[in-house]
């Protein structure tokens, strides 16, 4: 996305706002991130909340003593989802904000008169307190997860209600995982401007209290099938579930079930067709929920994609044949937006950037992506893995430790029906670096838990730790920045038969067998134009010439294509994030490069792959 495409996105936010408060109503067109944001589970009755909403900061904490929870208005403006940090909130405030309100009304259309509402929050980071009326309504804690709250019994149909939110924000705590937002006043290294508060978008859904609340989807290609696990708000005697499988309005598979909490439809496709980046065919599903009298109580429409992800010695399988991962490092910051993309087609033009640099997929880093991000994932063919935000939680303390899992349960069981994700990150170089054996051994108790937990919610592949030291893990990863091509494959290079580790004494397994990737190399300093800030960095010494970068670029990434102990990569990074300038994009998703040389480079494939 282009400088003066992102000023104009600037620009009609601002006028969009502006209207609104001038009296005037934003229609559907003008609200931002208007598109419906839950794709793979949608209903027809729902209410975008984005847009204009009043807000406080509240730096001494004091707004509970002062009752601000029934405030119905404060003096400050912003333009949700976006954090009051970004320069689209309105507001570009940068310095650390400890608590901060927000508030605005909210209308429950009359239609919804017996139906459970739900008020549903992207994301918000990261405790976030939520009040009707001068009432609570429910809490969350977790800065980048989903939520919803039943707001049912404190609202009516047809009446205009109050609706307040505090949120409770402190990045050096140690308390919360808050990845690349940096922990100092000012950003440094590869730490950049925080995130506080709704970052994605905010929405109200009507749905029948027997109504259906999760569908967990299992693709099985071996028996040509999909399994389903249903999850309900509520069930009464006799009704049942109505599952339509569909390739392009066709249906090929269907099934009724009754709607209870023991009960699962398989459903078998004939010629069946398979997901993949060369070919990323998904079937659409739609979900009837049935009376006793057979009257649809519910509808929900989603999409399933039909592939196999799996380990087979030291190798990657998808759809049954081993593919080869030429990742991306993607932390998903955005110039104006910081953590939230302006617009949803800006996430799309993200992924279709990577695949014209060669890549085939990206390692989202350290942060929990939209499920619109995941959507165009799906839709494009773009292999990713799931990482959290885990860099600045201290798990040796118990708060920080429940923190972390629920967050990552949430997510986990929130993303799992996605083909594109192929793998689960929980942590990267993992936090603490204990120095001595107690905290090893707690740390280690926790990343074992961890992967214990995420192979309980989802078949996928586990990675524990991207990079560092391993405990428990599906796939044996390291982290090498080194720049001289030389030296940098001779460390790649097994010794006496075995493979590189990084030796962390008491914390690291020895490495089993499992595919072992190369996901953090590279990371090149490169600078068109202007320097971001005096502080500016890329690993290692820049190239003096165009043809030094693409030359280095080209032997770092061959050396690890010579191996055949290695079965993927990642390189850092996308796009240049703040001062991180060793992306291959501008930060504003400009060129920087000869696109056909750097294609020409990250599309090698070793033989045997695919």
């Amino acid at each position: 996305m282009t400088s003066r495409r992102i000023l104009s996105l600037a620009a009609a936010v601002i006028a969009g706002a502006s209207a609104f408060l001038q009296g005037g109503s934003l229609s559907a067109a003008d609200l931002p991130r208007p598109e419906y944001p839950r794709p793979q589970f949608e209903r027809s009755e729902w209410v975008n909340l984005n847009g204009q909403w009043s807000y406080t900061f509240d730096f001494s904490r004091s707004g509970m003593d002062r009752e601000l929870f029934r405030s119905e208005s404060f003096d400050g403006q912003i333009t949700v989802p976006f954090a009051p940090q970004s320069e689209l909130s309105g507001v570009g405030f940068t310095d650390f904000i400890p608590e901060m309100w927000y508030q605005r009304k909210i209308e429950i259309p009359a239609g919804w008169d017996g139906k459970r509402i739900l008020l549903h929050f992207g994301a918000v980071d990261y405790i976030a307190s939520v009040y009707i009326d001068g009432k609570i309504a429910g809490r969350h804690w977790g800065g980048s997860s989903s939520f919803a709250i039943d707001i049912t019994r404190l609202v009516s149909a047809g009446k205009t209600h109050n609706l307040v939110i505090r949120v409770e924000d402190d990045e050096r705590s140690g308390e919360y995982a808050k990845g690349k937002q940096c922990g100092r006043y000012a950003q440094f290294g590869c730490e950049y401007t925080r995130t506080t508060g709704i970052w994605q978008t905010v929405w109200m859904e009507a749905v029948h209290k027997d109504g259906l609340k999760d569908v967990y989807v299992i693709p099985d290609l071996d028996q040509s099938r999909f399994v389903f696990r249903p999850e309900y708000y509520a069930v009464q005697q006799g009704q049942k579930l109505r599952i339509r499988v569909m390739d392009n309005g066709k249906t090929v598979g269907e099934k009724t079930i009754p709607a209870t909490a023991q009960s699962q439809a398989e459903i078998t496709v004939r010629k069946v067709k398979t997901w993949s980046p060369e070919d990323p065919f998904l079937y659409d599903i739609e979900y009837d929920v049935l009376s006793a009298d057979g009257e649809v109580i519910d509808h929900v429409k989603a999409y399933a994609g039909m592939r196999k992800v799996q380990v087979i010695g030291n190798r990657i399988y998808l759809n049954d044949e081993p593919v080869y991962l030429r990742l991306v490092l993607d932390q998903g910051f955005y110039p104006d937006g910081i953590w939230t993309a302006p617009t949803d087609e800006a996430l799309k033009h993200d992924i279709e950037l990577s695949m014209a640099a060669g890549f085939n997929g990206a390692r989202l880093h350290q942060k929990i992506f939209e499920p619109r991000f995941h959507y165009w994932a799906d839709r494009l063919g773009y292999l990713t893995w799931g990482e959290s935000a885990s860099w600045g939680a201290n798990i040796n303390r118990i708060g920080s430790a429940r923190n972390f899992l629920t967050e990552w349960e949430e997510t986990v069981i929130r993303d799992r029906n996605h083909p594109s994700i192929i793998m689960w990150t929980p942590f990267n170089e993992t936090w603490e670096h204990p120095d001595n054996r107690e905290t090893a051994r707690e740390a280690c108790r926790f990343v074992s838990d961890i992967y214990d937990l995420t192979k309980d919610l989802d078949y996928r592949p586990c990675h524990d730790v991207s990079g560092n030291y391993h405990v428990k893990t599906d796939i044996f990863s390291v982290h090498q920045y080194e720049q001289d091509t030389v030296k940098f494959k001779a460390w790649l290079a097994p010794v006496d038969g075995k493979v590189r580790q990084h030796d962390l004494e008491n914390r690291e397994v020895e490495y089993d067998g499992q595919p072992y990737l190369v996901d953090e190399y590279g990371g090149v300093k490169w600078v068109v134009g202007q320097e971001f800030s005096e502080i500016s960095w890329g690993y290692g010494n820049a190239p003096k010439t165009l043809d030094e970068f693409y030359s280095r670029i080209e032997g770092l990434t061959d050396a690890i294509l010579s191996f055949d102990h290695i079965c993927g990569y990642c390189y850092t990074q996308l796009t240049d994030v703040e001062q991180e300038q060793n992306g291959i994009y501008n930060y504003d998703r400009t060129e920087k490069f000869d696109m056909e040389r750097i294609r020409a480079i990250f599309s090698k494939v070793p033989e045997g792959f695919k």
